[in-house]
């Protein structure tokens, strides 16, 4: 059985969380994506936390965001880049989704412009 129970407790304490988030289009951070239904991606840990990548930042608190995975799949709904040197990072387009500020825990680093033009071609061809 999933763990909702535990998951709607840190949200409980997420949604009071007021601290103020700094973030721009193309940084990757840590965020509590939680615990989610069917092929939903999920987050892990205690936390249940899983890297993400801000496409579009919309106010302070609301931006989309697109989960991000190392295991490769080949195909139109994925995306496939480095971040950090010789480690791949596979965005799951498919999964893109709107978050609010109070889910960002920490920036762990920047996609290249190069790659995040490359990746919204992409995912304007599978939105079409």
């Amino acid at each position: 059985m999933k763990e909702f129970d535990k998951w709607n407790g840190i949200k409980k304490k997420t949604s009071q969380d007021n601290k103020k988030r700094n973030f721009k289009e193309r940084e990757i951070f840590n965020a509590k994506v939680g615990k989610n239904i069917g092929f939903e991606q999920n987050g892990v840990g205690n936390q249940f936390i899983r890297p993400i990548l801000i496409v579009k930042k919309f106010s302070n608190s609301s931006f989309y965001a697109i989960p991000l995975s190392t295991t490769e799949k080949r195909n139109q709904y994925y995306f496939e880049f480095e971040f950090i040197k010789d480690k791949k990072s596979v965005a799951i387009l498919s999964q893109m989704r709107n978050l609010d500020a109070k889910r960002l825990l920490n920036k762990i680093g920047m996609i290249s412009q190069d790659d995040f033009e490359e990746l919204k071609k992409q995912l304007k061809e599978i939105i079409d």
